[in-house]
């Protein structure tokens, strides 16, 4: 074997590769880039996790994949480690399902009908139609079918090119000679586990596997040792994108490679302490890719049936050696779901994202909420609350926002991209309803420190200003959470009610002044009060209208609003006519 062999084999593995990780991505897409959310949402009991986490794999080609999507959930807190667990079964499974699809290169014939399924008739045939639906389709899913039969087609050009590369091995002593000594347990293993460290990917290294064992140079005792040690290289990907997560991700990481170390040590023991006391007589038997994908399918499938009934002693094996630090504990979960592995998976990622905003609106809330209550009734610890609640909304808008901003560089769907300016425009708006709550306390503070109470008619109108403003709150978050655009019109007509009680509310209080019911003292919060009640209230109409008009192409704020109370569309008068009725001085 020269140089150009050596060149060619690695040319073929990196078109393997190449068109194996192209195939995964357009499957993915095709699928609606469901799988992830199907993935958590469906993985409750273990039978579910195990098959879902086969389903996925099989789809998406690779199991560390997989498995590093679950990290990312359990990391984030979307799911436990016992669910996890099942669903690392499953991939290791699902990713056996490559080597099956590899062997579609190995068929074909000489002649005749058995020639339209060799390996370059078929390769040819998808690379034509491939190419035609990338290149003509308009479709979105029609261009990602192309991208699977594009991948398939350069996944077994590669396939190729590693089997006509390494074929001269099979008449070198020297090559022969080496083989036998990974025929050795431990050194086949040591072998399988750095080449499968090296390629990220099981299943590239079953790939060449399965062209060394197309030269007729490979039997099972060079084979077995090689597809347990595999398996135990898997685990490299998953444990690296552990660094930095959370416990119980890291429980995870390490729950993929010790299953995959037991596993390895069990059948290795099984295997050859039967030869050894019964004689098999296998070790001398000559594998081609077929037996290479029966071996490697048995011996995952296997792992499962033997390892799973132990999963809630491997669990507390991984809790005993990576324990919970106090630093972990103190940290928000909150932001635990925006993990930077979701960022491959767009859907994912944008549903952390939702939740994370809908987090950031409930502390809004609950700060203005606070805030009024203050006014009152005015404490110290109350005042700190809310300066915490304010600098946790800050955090929030700047932990999301960089994610979002991370998320956008990657391809995404028009629906996604509209979802995201979506998320932008109204994290904004949050942040400043929890400045003015701030503010709110600010009065509150001075008018404790001054003695300061309202008259009762101004007490009874801004209470009824309040309540307007806590209900106009509710309309926009719950419009927001529920994707309900009914909701999202009535905030509208509240809007409009609530600035016409501020327009009220300052006549009122000039004619308090001249009678001499209220005094100037009491008049500066009291204004200061109604101007960011006010504000609170324009920023929950942004929110409305971003979630109704932003998918406009001419979309613009105040367009909007005019063409809305003008034409009084979407039953803005009998909204509004309720909110007369509701609230008045």
């Amino acid at each position: 074997m020269d140089i150009s062999n050596i060149v060619s084999l690695l040319g073929g593995i990196a078109l393997f590769l190449f068109g194996m990780g192209l195939m995964g991505e357009g499957l993915k897409k095709v699928a609606g880039s469901q799988m992830e959310l199907i993935l958590f949402r469906l993985s409750g009991t273990p039978l579910k996790g195990l098959l879902l986490g086969a389903g996925v794999t099989a789809v998406i080609q690779s199991s560390s994949a997989t498995s590093v999507m679950v990290v990312g959930f359990v990391n984030s807190g979307m799911m436990k480690t016992k669910q996890a667990l099942c669903v690392i079964h499953g991939a290791l499974i699902g990713t056996s399902i490559t080597g099956w699809i590899i062997c579609l290169s190995y068929l074909g014939g000489e002649s005749g009908w058995a020639s339209l399924l060799s390996t370059s008739t078929i390769a040819a045939f998808f690379a034509v139609v491939g190419i035609l639906l990338r290149m003509t389709s308009k479709r979105p899913a029609r261009k990602h079918t192309g991208d699977i039969l594009l991948g398939f087609t350069v996944l077994m050009y590669g396939l190729q090119t590693m089997s006509g590369a390494v074929s001269p091995l099979r008449d070198s002593p020297g090559f022969i000679a080496l083989l036998t000594t990974f025929s050795h347990p431990l050194i086949g293993m040591l072998l399988g586990a750095a080449v499968t460290a090296i390629l990220q990917s099981a299943s590239a290294a079953i790939g060449i596997l399965q062209a060394l064992s197309a030269t007729g140079a490979i039997d099972f005792g060079v084979a077995y040792p090689i597809i347990l040690g595999i398996a135990v290289g898997a685990s490299v990907p998953v444990l690296l994108s552990a660094l930095g997560a959370k416990v119980d991700g890291r429980r995870t990481a390490f729950l993929y490679l010790f299953v995959e170390l037991v596993a390895a040590i069990l059948f290795a023991a099984l295997y050859y302490g039967l030869d050894a006391t019964v004689g098999l007589g296998w070790q001398s038997r000559i594998m081609d890719p077929f037996s290479i994908a029966a071996v490697n399918t048995v011996f995952r499938v296997m792992t499962a049936v033997f390892l799973m009934p132990f999963n809630r002693r491997f669990i507390a094996l991984a809790e005993k050696l990576i324990r919970v630090s106090e630093s972990e504990r103190s940290q928000n979960a909150a932001f635990d779901r925006l993990d930077e592995r979701f960022l491959t998976h767009p859907r994912l990622a944008l549903e952390q994202s939702r939740l994370t905003v809908i987090d950031m609106a409930n502390t809004s809330r609950r700060a203005v909420h606070d805030a009024a209550a203050l006014v009152w009734k005015f404490t110290p610890e109350g005042f700190n609350g809310i300066e915490r609640m304010e600098n946790l909304v800050d955090e929030f808008e700047d932990r999301i926002g960089t994610y979002l901003v991370k998320l956008n560089a990657h391809e995404l769907s028009e629906q996604q991209n509209e979802d995201i300016s979506k998320f932008l425009h109204t994290i904004s708006d949050f942040e400043r309803i929890s400045d003015h709550a701030m503010n709110i306390a600010e009065v509150a503070q001075k008018m404790s420190e001054n003695k300061v109470r309202f008259s009762g008619g101004a007490e009874k109108e801004m209470q009824v200003l309040m309540a307007a403003v806590e209900e106009i709150i509710s309309l926009s978050l719950g419009a927001f959470e529920q994707n309900s655009l009914e909701q999202a019109y009535s905030v509208e007509p509240l809007e409009e009610r609530i600035d016409e009680l501020c327009d009220e509310m300052k006549l009122h209080h000039v004619t308090r002044l001249k009678s001499g019911i209220c005094t100037l003292n009491q008049g500066f919060p009291f204004n200061d009060l109604i101007t960011n009640l006010e504000r609170v209230a324009d920023h929950c109409s942004n929110i409305a209208i971003a979630m109704i008009e932003l998918n406009r192409d001419d979309f613009e704020t105040h367009g909007y609003v005019l063409n809305l109370k003008e034409l009084h569309a979407h039953r803005f008068d009998e909204y509004y006519e309720g909110y007369a009725r509701k609230y008045q001085l």
